[in-house]
C-alpha cells in the first residue's frame, strides 16, 4: 500500500498577497505589544500579561475559565498566579460553596499595570494611524473590522481558545 501525499493548495495571488502584507502587520502588532511592556520596567512577563489582560475583560473568574481563556493547562495557570499573587497584582479566592474552586481576580495593581500597557499601545498606535490619510484610515478600520469578523470567535481576548496578546 501506497502513501498518499496531498499537495498543498496554492493560494491564489491576491489571498497571498494579503497574508504577506497581514503577516507584515502582524510583526508590528507584537513589537509594539512587546515594547509596551518594556515601559513596566520588567514588573510583568509577556506571559503574566496576558493573564492579567484575561483577567482585566473576565473579572474574578474560576482558574479553570482563566486557563481555557489562555488556551494553556490549569497547572500553567496556577505557577502564573502564585507569581502575579506574589507582587501583589492578582488575589486568589474560592468560590462560595465551592470551596475547591480557585477564583482569581486583579488587585488595583494589576489594574494598574493593564490600564499602564493598553494607555501605551493606544498612544503608540494612534501615532501610527494618525500618519495616515484620513481616507486611508477609514479603508483600514474597515477592513481590521472585516478581518476581525472572518477570524471569528477565538481569536478575541476572552474565548475558549488560545488568545493573543
Amino acid at each position: 500500500m501506497g502513501t498518499s501525499t496531498r499537495a498543498r493548495p496554492v493560494p491564489a495571488p491576491d489571498i497571498a498577497a494579503a497574508v504577506r502584507e497581514l503577516q507584515a502587520a502582524t510583526r508590528v502588532l507584537a513589537g509594539i505589544a512587546l515594547r509596551s511592556l518594556d515601559a513596566l520596567d520588567g514588573a510583568v512577563t509577556l506571559a503574566q500579561f496576558r493573564m492579567l489582560s484575561v483577567l482585566a475583560d473576565l473579572g474574578q473568574a474560576r482558574s479553570a475559565r482563566v486557563a481555557a481563556a489562555l488556551g494553556l493547562e490549569a497547572s500553567t495557570v496556577t505557577r502564573l498566579a502564585d507569581r502575579l499573587e506574589a507582587s501583589g497584582h492578582v488575589r486568589r479566592g474560592r468560590e462560595a460553596g465551592h470551596r475547591s474552586v480557585v477564583t482569581l481576580e486583579l488587585t488595583g495593581a494589576g489594574q494598574q499595570l493593564v490600564t499602564q500597557v493598553e494607555s501605551w499601545r493606544q498612544q503608540e498606535l494612534g501615532q501610527i494611524v494618525s500618519q495616515l490619510l484620513p481616507a486611508d484610515r477609514f479603508r483600514l478600520t474597515t477592513a481590521l473590522s472585516q478581518l476581525v469578523t472572518a477570524a471569528g470567535a477565538g481569536y478575541g481576548t476572552v474565548s475558549a481558545s488560545p488568545v493573543p496578546v
